[in-house]
């Protein structure tokens, strides 16, 4: 396997978190600095849907208390709730945060707050998915089209570099998912031009939804060789799909995250491998960012908290087990 420069931190095994949609911070509803002085980040992400966002939760949580800032950490019940996510914005503004973190689901959607907050000096931190937009200072995440590739590298090898696959996508309008999809397309096209992608669709990173768009593509394409899911819920989908049509074995799968459901899934061999990313070195590093935006420090504007392949043969890998949320 190719390697890449990874960011790891070396962090315990993620303990569970409130699944509450938002948290209060103690710097109150003002929104100024806490009683103790403290700087007041305003975090939104995409959401509590799956575990990976808890465990970004918890390494923002962490960098709070190591730089002494006060912090809230909010998401959408859903990761399609694009409205929901844009009046937990407004109302992040609202209490006057000395910067505010994005994980936006739709660039477009959020550009209003983008400029609100450009025009009140509010350094902004996008975080997870990039922002279609040079307001913030930085992106804190996993480089995605590299992490697809690496991806799509693994399942082409796995079906002999040729046959058809297909693609169930967790979004078409964040850019993690078009990363992912765009990364894991491109890689095939350049390097495994004998491996034809016949269908992509999109199931919002929902389980059910992506499990019935699976079972299509797999009912109108019986010679499909492989299948590769964008997100957590994405590839459980497809894994959902293997064992209800009952072609264990016969499918090649490639996921996208963890969780404790796709780790079973690669122990059991009903999924080939994933990508894990590194979401409490998401959250951490993206606190991390906004504290110095704060004190007015230059920062890189791409942060990579980096990515692994992992599988059957090296999920136990303390490195990897590091990395994995569920």
């Amino acid at each position: 396997m190719e390697r890449r420069k990874f960011i790891a931190l070396g962090v315990a095994a993620v303990a569970a978190v409130s699944l509450a949609a938002c948290d209060t911070p103690s710097a109150g509803s003002s929104g100024a600095a806490s009683p103790g002085g403290k700087s007041f980040i305003a975090i939104v992400s995409k959401g509590f849907q799956h575990q990976f966002w808890q465990s970004v939760k918890q390494g923002a949580e962490k960098a709070a208390k190591e730089f002494n800032v006060d912090i809230s950490f909010e998401g959408p019940d859903k990761e399609t709730n694009v409205q929901q996510q844009v009046d937990q914005l407004n109302q992040a503004m609202a209490k006057s945060p000395q910067a505010l973190a994005i994980a936006a689901l739709d660039s477009k959607a959020v550009e209003g707050v983008l400029q609100d907050a450009k025009s009140k000096n509010i350094p902004v931190i996008a975080f997870d998915s990039g922002v279609d937009s040079d307001i913030p200072l930085a992106t804190a995440s996993t480089d995605n089209k590299a992490a697809a590739a690496e991806a799509a590298k693994h399942l082409a090898q796995l079906i002999g570099n040729e046959g058809k696959v297909a693609i169930i996508g967790h979004s078409q309008t964040a850019t993690s998912g078009t990363d992912r999809r765009d990364g894991f397309v491109d890689w095939l096209k350049t390097n495994a031009p004998k491996v034809t992608i016949v269908d992509i669709q999109y199931g919002d990173g929902d389980q059910l939804k992506s499990t019935d768009l699976a079972k299509t593509i797999l009912t109108a394409n019986p010679d499909l060789k492989g299948m590769y899911g964008t997100n957590e819920g994405s590839a459980i989908g497809v894994v959902n799909a293997v064992q209800e049509l009952g072609i264990s074995g016969k499918l090649k799968v490639v996921g996208f995250d963890s969780g404790k459901a796709q780790i079973d899934a690669i122990k059991s061999g009903l999924m080939a491998g994933a990508i894990t990313q590194n979401p409490v070195g998401i959250g951490y590093e993206t606190v991390k960012a906004a504290v110095a935006a704060i004190k007015g420090e230059k920062l890189e504007k791409v942060i990579d908290t980096g990515f692994y392949w992992y599988d059957k043969s090296n999920i136990d890998d303390p490195k990897i087990a590091a990395n994995l949320y569920q």
